[in-house]
């Protein structure tokens, strides 16, 4: 697939996840069959720059291209400027959240909340483009900010009018939160009405619910989130399944075992070990989830304070759970 000036392996997106898809995610997401993996959102405020958690989110070593970077915030000189910030230290995508629903971020006018001012969005934009002539501009929103207001497709004109590369929708307002069902007439639509590349995103768990959502809105896309944690085998599932009309067999447990050591070793290195131990703990959580005795391992888990007791109990753990599925 062409995206906004690079070759992509397909059309399959990670989401981007407030502390989830950090690096270590996203290498492994890439790995696992994504073609492209969006950075957890980085503030637009410059006071924040220097901050270590800035820092982090920013780095992006070893990743394949293209490196895109989500920034967040509602003052379009400050976006402006996080653009060109990101932009200079090597994005070479800089996507713009509205869709975030979180109240830390919509109450000072962010994510999701920008969608009741268009004329704010448009001028947002039309400064965030303008800031990085070079580096291609996308945009990350949701259907609209409720049910009685979704201008979704108002905002992805302005979005096109603008400059804006590419845009990705989630099928929910922000008033839905991640509740009921997310809906896809409305990206079906925004597809209809405008010239540049749709991603899909919204409860697209499965290879067939993938196929779905791609036939149904005619996306150019999709975007995957809450359904690749724990299970970033879910991108060659899709992949193969779009290529082949086939679905793969279920990973093993030796297989599940090897990815989330595989996770928890670039974790470790890339926080340091203090820091990486309670971050540890939700994505073995995620893996783990839905396997024989995995409640009880995770209140284990949950107790132990280093990373040797850590990977001594995930290896208990495995070595003591029926290898295939279909056992389980």
């Amino acid at each position: 697939m062409q995206f906004c000036g690079f070759a992509l392996r397909n059309n399959l997106f990670l989401a981007p996840m407030a502390g989830v898809t950090d690096r270590p995610f996203r290498r492994l997401a890439r790995k696992m069959g994504a073609g492209m993996a969006v950075s957890e959102m980085v503030t637009s405020n410059s006071l924040l720059y220097g901050s270590v958690k800035t820092r982090r989110r920013a780095n992006h070593a070893g990743e394949p291209e293209p490196v895109s970077v989500q920034i967040a915030g509602a003052d379009p000189n400050m976006l402006a400027e996080a653009a060109r910030y990101n932009a200079a230290g090597g994005a070479e995508i800089i996507d713009i959240n509205m869709g975030c629903p979180a109240k830390k971020v919509c109450n000072v006018m962010a994510g999701s909340a920008l969608m009741q001012d268009e004329a704010l969005v448009a001028r947002i934009l039309d400064a965030v483009v303008r800031a990085v002539p070079e580096t291609p501009v996308t945009l990350k929103m949701r259907t609209g900010w409720n049910q009685a207001s979704k201008n979704a497709v108002v905002i992805a004109r302005i979005a096109e009018d603008c400059g804006v590369r590419a845009i990705a929708i989630h099928g929910r307002t922000r008033a839905d939160q991640y509740t009921g069902e997310a809906e896809y007439d409305t990206i079906a639509e925004v597809k209809r009405q405008v010239g540049i590349p749709v991603i899909a995103n919204g409860d697209i768990d499965s290879p067939e619910k993938a196929k779905f959502v791609l036939d149904y809105t005619k996306a150019d896309g999709v975007m995957i989130g809450r359904a690749a944690q724990g299970r970033p085998w879910i991108f060659r599932e899709i992949e193969h399944f779009l290529t082949t009309g086939k679905l793969l067999q279920l990973p093993d447990l030796s297989e599940i075992y090897a990815l989330l050591s595989e996770h928890l070793c670039d974790l470790y290195e890339f926080y340091g070990e203090a820091a990486a131990i309670g971050i540890a703990r939700k994505h073995i959580s995620w893996y783990t989830r839905g396997l024989p005795n995995s409640a009880a391992f995770r209140k284990t888990m949950n107790a132990l304070p280093d990373r040797k007791s850590q990977e001594a109990a995930i290896h208990d753990f495995f070595r003591q759970t029926p290898q295939k599925y279909s056992e389980i």
